[in-house]
């Protein structure tokens, strides 16, 4: 379905019933990402899932502040006035894992609970984020200049990724698929606008976050993994998952066991409140 949110057009879907939960992809990646999951989750919540700007079929603006984290936050705001949700589940992965604390940070009022998988609150100095701007620059360059297809080949042979090796030949080529149906400019303009570099830093508010949040890391992926150790350490109501023999993208590499530790995790939630 498509929905016009201040101006721009989004992709979503929405299936079943039950408390809300919205699904935020990584870079690269879209709604699509969760569709294995539907079938479990709509049992028991209504989910929903939005493409970002630049992914998927949303709209790839060439306005980069269109991207910027702030920007999107109020567009998913007007999106939850739109279909009359009150309170919503947050689950994000990533890029989508920013963002939902981004959501969380600025409406804590709308959120009933957020699951962060391999997610960061942003980076800490100046001078990371400026250096991350630069990275994130190159490589919005280099899709632009090289294409997509190169650098996908690129992406996906990053260090952060090399537990995917693992997993068989189809679900390689899936991943991989749905990162070669992307629009070069809208990626580009997405690490432009919501890469690490620019969007807000929320270290040293997460101690203001007094809502239930839950953080899920592979094991493998040791970057995330002290990440979520850290934040835990300030949430006032954190909590952390550690996921065996899986790497950044757990969904993908342990998926009946991300699957199950979502539903429990909000089962539990709907119990306690």
């Amino acid at each position: 379905m498509i929905i016009n949110l201040n101006g721009m057009n989004y992709s979503y879907f929405i299936v079943g019933n039950g408390e809300p939960l919205l699904l935020f992809h990584g870079f690269t990646g879209s709604k699509n990402t969760w569709k294995p999951f539907i079938k479990k989750w709509s049992k028991f919540f209504t989910v929903i899932a939005i493409d970002l700007p630049g992914h998927g079929e949303t709209e790839s603006p060439e306005l980069i502040d269109r991207y910027r984290i702030e920007n999107v936050v109020e567009d998913i705001y007007t999106f939850l006035k739109k279909l009359n949700i009150d309170q919503t589940h947050l689950l994000g992965y990533s890029m989508g894992g920013r963002f939902a604390l981004s959501f969380a940070m600025i409406y804590p009022e709308k959120v009933c609970s957020v699951i962060l998988e391999s997610s960061s609150p942003g980076l800490k100095t100046g001078t990371e984020r400026l250096q991350r701007k630069e990275q994130d620059e190159k490589l919005a360059r280099m899709i632009e200049e090289e294409g997509l297809i190169r650098f996908v080949q690129y992406w996906e042979n990053i260090p952060l990724f090399q537990s995917q090796k693992r997993l068989s030949e189809e679900i390689q080529a899936h991943i991989r698929q749905e990162r070669l149906a992307q629009n070069p400019h809208g990626l580009a303009n997405s690490l432009r606008g919501m890469g690490t570099g620019v969007q807000p830093s929320w270290w040293n508010r997460l101690n203001e976050l007094n809502i239930p949040t839950y953080i899920i890391t592979g094991e493998l992926d040791r970057k995330f993994y002290k990440i979520g150790l850290e934040m835990v350490a300030k949430l006032p109501k954190g909590e952390m998952f550690t996921i065996l023999e899986a790497g950044h993208a757990v969904h993908v590499e342990k998926r009946d066991k991300f699957g199950k530790i979502v539903v429990d995790i909000l089962l539990d939630e709907k119990e306690d409140s």
